[in-house]
């Protein structure tokens, strides 16, 4: 029996120099080298490896936008937090100013009545025969100068005619009088005008309220 021979490794073959082709012709082998332009998975030059030294390169850029962001973010947040805030105390200055000084229009006007009134009581009682009528003139121009400046505030009269029907929203009945001239449960005496400022009630108009008669 004949024993069969293994085939060498083909990587330790050396090919001959010349090798002889089909017309006898010899041409000389050349030795087989690998391509040199395939890149491995592990070498330093592949698409990999590139794009991770990018990639680490890139990375401190981004972080330093990223943390710049956050400082002018940081920055913008404190500035509108201070003009709120600021905003928030001239408001309230606004307020207080405005309930402090909210009559002194109303004020300016009672001024001129105030002034009526101190000239009315600097008059001379004892001399002139029409001392009656100057002091009744000097009154009359001190209601109109009152009612001038309630008019010119929105404060209008609440002023209920006897025989006029009981208002509960207007009127505050101060007590009860049997009357056979007027119905009951309607006005027969006006004992205090009452009035509105802007459609609001200052005060009520104090009245006397009449009831039906009691049969002996």
């Amino acid at each position: 029996m004949t024993s069969a021979k293994s085939n060498p490794p083909t990587d330790n073959v050396d090919l001959p120099e010349q090798v002889e082709t089909q017309d006898g012709s010899s041409v000389k082998s050349e030795q087989f080298e690998p391509p040199t332009d395939l890149n491995t998975s592990g070498g330093s030059d592949s698409p990999a490896a590139a794009t991770g030294e990018a990639g680490e390169g890139e990375a401190p850029d981004e972080l330093e936008m990223l943390r710049a962001q956050v400082a002018q973010l940081q920055d913008e947040t404190l500035r509108a937090r201070a003009d709120a805030d600021n905003a928030r105390k001239r408001a309230q200055g606004e307020i207080v100013n405005a309930r402090r000084f909210a009559l002194e229009g109303f004020a300016g006007e009672l001024l001129n009545v105030r002034d009526s009134l101190g000239l009315a009581r600097a008059v001379d009682l004892t001399g002139g025969d029409n001392l009656v009528e100057q002091m009744t003139e000097g009154l009359e121009l001190t209601l109109k100068q009152l009612d001038a400046a309630f008019e010119r505030f929105s404060v209008f009269e609440v002023s209920p005619e006897v025989g006029d029907k009981l208002d509960p929203e207007s009127h505050q009945a101060m007590s009860l009088v049997e009357s056979t001239d007027v119905a009951p449960n309607h006005i027969c005496q006006v004992v205090q005008k009452g009035y509105r400022l802007h459609g609001r009630l200052l005060r009520p108009a104090m009245v006397i309220v009449a009831k039906a008669p009691v049969d002996s």
